[in-house]
């Protein structure tokens, strides 16, 4: 990792010949809107092959490691990390805007309360009612809850 990348850094890499580009770059608006400057920077990265994926690059906090302080090993925890949020072959879909967030919240602001749609996360609140349908469903349309394929990939 270049030592000028801002951190965090999400990636967002997105399937040109199934045109998710608009899909990536709400998914990208969306994360902005809600940590604003706690996030480094997101890239959005044009690929093939029905490829929809969101990783996160970051460092984690001392909090998130161990109490005490960092021995050796502990020490080499505290370097940048890079996770896979989300990966659309293996989840069977695209992410709900929540669930990306609440990801990406578990892992640069853990105590970030994500307000009325933090449905089980920081507070672990839990909704015993029917979920309306979400503005993801209606931007995106409902055929994202399933495994989507475009004829052109594989």
């Amino acid at each position: 990792m270049n030592q000028d990348t801002a951190l965090p850094r999400i990636v967002i890499t997105y399937c040109t010949q199934c045109r998710w580009m608009l899909r990536a770059a709400y998914f990208a608006q969306e994360l902005l809107s809600t940590f604003g400057l706690a996030i480094g920077e997101i890239a959005l990265v044009p690929s093939t092959g029905g490829l929809f994926s969101v990783t996160l690059t970051y460092k984690p906090l001392p909090e998130q490691i161990a109490e005490g302080p960092p021995n050796d090993e502990q020490q080499q925890d505290l370097d940048v990390r890079t996770v896979l949020l989300w990966d659309r072959k293996a989840e069977g879909g695209f992410p709900e805007t929540k669930v990306l967030k609440q990801r990406v919240r578990d892992h640069i602001e853990p105590k970030k309360d994500l307000g009325h749609s933090d449905v089980g996360g920081k507070k672990n609140k839990s909704v015993e009612s029917q979920p309306e349908e979400s503005s993801d469903e209606m931007l995106l349309g409902k055929e994202q809850k399933k495994l989507e394929d475009c004829a052109t990939c594989p």
